[in-house]
């Protein structure tokens, strides 16, 4: 009767402006969002609720229009090796239904880039094109909340999905997300773009026997490393959405687990907490937590999670009859669902007016045709790339004093999509961007490999012999868990070596013809020991990007000046590493614990310049409770080309009771210098940075003590040091 009335007078008072913008409360833009939702909720039916727990954020009846997941680590996914597309029938046959969207380096190799205004742009133009794509008339494709950043950590370089993460740095990780979420959600105050939902909370960094294995940690490397990322992206980033994992913390899976409902509360979290896809199935059959799946999806509920990617519906029914679980209790697990859906504009009565209602339905342009996008793209790519070595600057090359060029290996003509690639509108694979770099005027031979000496006759005809190895991503392989070599990874597969077995290749090449250089094309590193004391010059670079070639020829030929950085400690060898399950970094993982010298410390990368670091100042010799600290210092260009340096500034604890890292990044920055000019970068360091988690008190502790200040260009190419009095 009440939603009858509701109708009769927004008729009868539509030309007075009353009502005329809503038909129900929850579409009035002038109540609380609290009120808008308590509306919603309430005149909702039960089975409109149940439908809710799906990733669907609609509800047709009450006009509030379907939308779901997409995926975007590194592009919108609308195709490619997933069919995040979806199927459609073609002479009644099922096949992908494929839509082209621009697509970045893979995670991995955004993280190289240790620059968030870049990232930011990323994210941004990935959220035009799920706008497009949702709002477009001919399309309606794909969803508003957006699977992406993965917030998690690569605590150890054998995890299948490294390709996935910014790195394993919790504070270089935390400023990539937050920034990857800014982009996604856009600079309006009160409409988001698109809804960032990150990736699994928590702890989850091994692919074999996710479904039923527990990481287990004490709650300080809880607060102070594998949730930081997540605070920080809802904090600071303002993502209210995240996917629990599938893996147990602490013998408790997370799907189920308290520390849900303690976010919500701790962390000011209203938003949407989905189950990984199969996750209810895998409580049941891999955990054994429960005997059924009425029991276990109540229990989902129960802990706060909201959307099943699970056939849910059925037990959900089942639970409701036999009491385990209340309507009351499904209202408060959607809730933010609909929060999500407020945040998007999809509540309101006029969404004429939104501010990006114009993409994909006045604003027809496609994203992914654009130029400026494109070049975009090759840009990125190009700032990813991280130069390992290069002896007697062997790079760039000068094209006017080459008349021959071999480009030889596996990943030389192809480009490679992983699992949460989209499909991209073109692909420029290394072999053509060399080609594009270098025009007629010199000869490009390519062999694939060293079939009957191929790649060794090759090599000895050119100048400079230019070898592409690495993993491949089979994304596009239909068995699940499949990746036949040991040292390559993936979702479902974690690796069993680091060894690059095509490492053979590059000694053949190399011995063809001493002027070789080396391009890793990896989603991971490689200990590549022999290659680092042989070949005079390795460049680094990740899957994916559909400018992999124009972006790696723009830095093979000094069109661009690398400046990426490792995100990673690369080990000398797999011993190095402690057991994959060891949870606990503080037996030897990371550059923050690390035991054993690595090939490659945490924050490398070189340059074809130099730079120098002066007049390091600081605000003040202390820092207490609720204060900040400046810190500045002068970089130089002291080389002969214009450049890009990536400032790093690591703290370390000399006289701490406690067990603290060796070095710690808490700011980093990277700028362009022109050659002969200096730049003076300048962080602010606050005293709640440098807390650490007391888990007798179950709180961050400032423990009054020497801190070093330290500055420099990797986390082992430290260029000045200062102490300060932490009160």
């Amino acid at each position: 009767m009440k939603k009858l009335l509701f109708i009769l007078l927004s008729i009868l008072f539509a030309n007075t402006g009353v009502f005329a913008q809503y038909v129900y409360p929850f579409q009035n833009t002038s109540l609380s969002d609290e009120k808008r939702l308590d509306n919603l909720l309430s005149i909702m039916t039960i089975d409109e609720k149940i439908n809710a727990l799906s990733t669907n954020l609609g509800v047709p009846r009450l006009g509030i229009r379907n939308t779901g997941h997409s995926e975007g680590l590194h592009g919108m996914a609308l195709g490619g090796p997933g069919n995040w597309g979806g199927f459609k029938m073609v002479n009644y046959q099922r096949v992908p239904d494929v839509y082209p969207t621009t697509t970045f380096p893979q995670a991995y190799g955004l993280g190289e880039t240790w620059d968030t205004e870049l990232i930011k742009k990323v994210a941004d133009i990935e959220a035009t094109e799920i706008r497009y794509y949702t709002q477009n008339e001919r399309y309606t494709k794909g969803g508003l909340v957006m699977r992406a950043p993965n917030a998690d950590l690569a605590r150890d370089p054998r995890w299948g999905r490294t390709e996935e993460s910014f790195g394993e740095d919790p504070f270089l990780v935390s400023e990539m997300a937050v920034a990857f979420i800014k982009g996604l959600q856009g600079e309006n105050p009160r409409y988001w773009k698109s809804a960032s939902l990150m990736k699994h909370f928590l702890a989850n960094s091994n692919e074999d026997g996710r479904d039923s294995t527990s990481s287990n940690f004490d709650n300080r490397l809880f607060h102070e490393y594998y949730s930081y990322p997540f605070r920080k992206g809802i904090e600071k980033g303002g993502s209210q959405a995240f996917m629990a994992a599938y893996n147990s913390w602490n013998e408790i899976p997370m799907t189920i687990h308290p520390i849900l409902k303690k976010i919500r509360k701790d962390w000011n979290f209203k938003g949407i907490i989905c189950t990984d896809g199969g996750a209810l199935d895998l409580l049941i059959k891999a955990h054994k937590t429960f005997p059924t799946h009425t029991e276990g999806s109540a229990a989902i509920v129960k802990a706060g999670v909201g959307q099943f990617l699970d056939n849910f519906r059925p037990y959900i029914y089942q639970a409701l009859e036999k009491g385990m679980l209340t309507e009351a209790e499904i209202d408060k697990a959607i809730r933010g669902n609909f929060y999500i859906a407020l945040k998007l504009g999809l509540l309101d009565g006029d969404q004429t007016k939104l501010p990006y209602a114009h993409i994909g339905v006045t604003d027809t342009v496609s994203v992914w045709r654009n130029k400026e996008i494109q070049d975009f793209v090759r840009l990125v790519t190009a700032k990813s790339v991280v130069l390992l070595k290069n002896e007697k600057k062997l790079l760039p090359l000068n094209k006017g004093n080459i008349k021959r060029i071999a480009v030889i290996g596996p990943r030389a003509n192809e480009v490679l999509l992983d699992w949460y690639s989209g499909t991209p509108p073109y692909t420029v694979s290394i072999l053509q961007g060399i080609k594009n770099a270098v025009g007629n005027n010199v000869e490009v031979i390519y062999e694939s490999s060293n079939e009957i000496d191929k790649a060794y006759l090759a090599a000895q005809k050119a100048d400079i012999a230019i070898v592409c190895v690495g993993n491949h991503v089979y994304g596009t392989d239909p068995k699940w868990k499949y990746s036949p070599v040991p040292s390559d990874g993936r979702e479902a597969v974690d690796r069993k070596a680091l060894s690059l077995e095509q490492e053979d290749l590059v000694k053949i090449v190399h011995k063809a013809n001493p002027n070789t250089v080396m391009v890793l094309v990896s989603s991971f590193p490689f200990a590549i020991n022999w290659s680092q004391e042989n070949i005079p010059a390795i460049l680094h670079i990740t899957n994916n990007s559909q400018e992999l070639g124009n972006g790696l020829a723009d830095v093979i030929f000094g069109n661009y000046n690398p400046a990426g950085r490792t995100n990673q400690t690369w080990v000398k060898s797999i011993a190095d590493l402690p057991p994959m399950m060891d949870y606990d970094i503080r037996n030897g993982r990371t550059y923050m614990y690390a035991k054993e010298k690595p090939l490659y410390p945490f924050g490398y990368g070189l340059s074809y310049t130099n730079f120098t670091y002066s007049d390091m100042a600081l605000s003040s010799s202390a820092l207490s409770k609720g204060k900040n600290l400046k810190v500045s210092v002068n970089v130089k260009n002291t080389g002969d080309m214009d450049g890009e340096e990536v400032a790093q500034l690591y703290v370390s604890f000399p006289q701490s009771k406690v067990v603290r890292p060796i070095k710690q990044l808490k700011g980093f920055d990277r700028i362009s210098i022109k050659k002969g000019e200096s730049k003076t970068f300048e962080f602010t360091l606050s005293a709640d940075d440098l807390a650490y988690w007391d888990n007798d008190k179950d709180s961050f502790v400032i423990e009054p003590e020497t801190v070093n200040i330290l500055i420099g260009s990797s986390s082992e190419d430290i260029r000045l040091t200062k102490e300060i009095q932490l009160k």
